[in-house]
């Protein structure tokens, strides 16, 4: 009987140890992943370091990987975008050249020969011009030594002063005067003194991409007729040859060179009817944002600080906008009626108003702006 008990009570105290310490390990896992949901939610929270911060830069700070790898393909192919443009645009000018023109000097009018040779070639001249001041023009950036630039805020990046209206790129890595955006067609950003060359380059490089698919609309229907001609004899070339032997194979109908007249056409064409919608649409946006006296990122800026004004029932005035016509007028620095020719219709040169550190009323300014940010 007593080792019947003495066994009995062995198991029993078995049992109860390890129910201890199945107990134990299901406290541990229950420990271990309770640590776990608090060091999660402590991370996630982390992203929210402080009262200002909204969903906005939560996803910027998710999205910051995207961002920097974004960042670096642009800045690494920069140059090679530049050298497609101009690859393209003289693929182009070469076409016009040596398809187009002999047969506009041959059919047309001489007033219509006279008309296409000046419109074309000051089109030319305006894209070039330009692309070229665009690309080597230095946007602005502000004074990194000790100076008595009013400043609004500190850049987070330079850890420097930042004037009115200035903005960080990544991409260059520097603050840029008056900042619209980073085009890596021009590997260049788009700023305080390149601004009015980026736009009219956009512009012109519309207005002889139209000029061009206008011009040989006509051509470029024959020449897509002469195309689907060429492949209908080729089928048929083909198939009279398998039936003959090879000395009794008729030639070719179409010779090389008018093989490749017709294909540069139609190349031209399609490459200048899809420049023309997509840069003319640019344009158009670039046209709004300059009515308005603002750039692309100001944009942003200002509807998020109109809708947060207008919760509260105020106002939202710009400060750097004028009215519409003045606002081009500052943009393309026309001071007199003569400066339309000089500075709008010719290559010109000739510097923004301002220095873009600060931001006074232009001489060319007619009506006075509402000093204040709300009313």
């Amino acid at each position: 009987m007593r080792s019947r008990q003495r066994a009995f009570a062995a198991v029993m105290r078995l049992c109860v140890k390890c129910l201890r310490v199945g107990r134990r390990r299901r406290f541990r896992l229950a420990w271990r992943a309770q640590q776990l949901w608090h060091y999660g939610h402590l991370c996630l929270r982390s992203l929210l370091y402080n009262s200002f911060t909204n969903s906005d830069v939560l996803l910027d700070s998710l999205f910051e990987p995207i961002y920097w790898l974004v960042d670096h393909v642009t800045r690494w192919f920069g140059v090679v975008f530049v050298a497609l443009v101009i690859v393209l645009t003289s693929s182009i000018v070469a076409i016009v050249y040596i398809c187009l023109l002999p047969l506009i000097l041959q059919s047309y009018p001489p007033g219509w020969i006279c008309w296409h040779l000046a419109y074309g070639h000051w089109n030319l001249l305006m894209i070039l011009f330009h692309y070229y001041m665009a690309i080597t023009t230095p946007p602005g950036h502000p004074p990194q030594a000790k100076s008595n630039t009013v400043a609004v805020s500190i850049c987070r990046k330079c850890i420097s002063p930042k004037p009115a209206r200035t903005h960080h790129c990544s991409i260059c890595n520097r603050c840029v005067l008056k900042m619209d955006h980073h085009c890596p067609w021009l590997n260049n950003c788009v700023g305080h003194y390149n601004h009015r060359y980026f736009f009219s380059f956009c512009l012109f490089m519309t207005m002889g991409c139209i000029y061009c698919g206008i011009s040989s609309w006509d051509m470029f229907r024959e020449a897509y007729a002469a195309i689907e001609r060429m492949k209908l004899l080729e089928k048929e070339r083909l198939q009279v040859a398998a039936n003959q032997t090879y000395y009794q194979t008729p030639p070719p109908a179409f010779s090389f060179r008018q093989r490749a007249f017709h294909k540069s056409i139609v190349y031209l064409w399609v490459l200048c009817s899809s420049v023309a919608l997509a840069l003319g649409a640019l344009t158009l946006w670039h046209a709004a944002l300059i009515t308005r006296g603002e750039t692309s990122i100001e944009r942003h800026i200002n509807k998020k600080e109109r809708q947060r004004l207008q919760q509260k029932g105020r106002v939202f005035r710009n400060p750097y906008s004028y009215a519409a016509w003045d606002n081009w007028k500052v943009f393309l620095g026309v001071e007199t009626r003569r400066h339309w020719l000089t500075r709008v219709l010719l290559p010109s040169a000739h510097l923004p108003h301002g220095t873009g550190l600060s931001w006074d009323r232009p001489p060319c300014v007619t009506e006075p702006r509402t000093p204040l940010l709300a009313i």
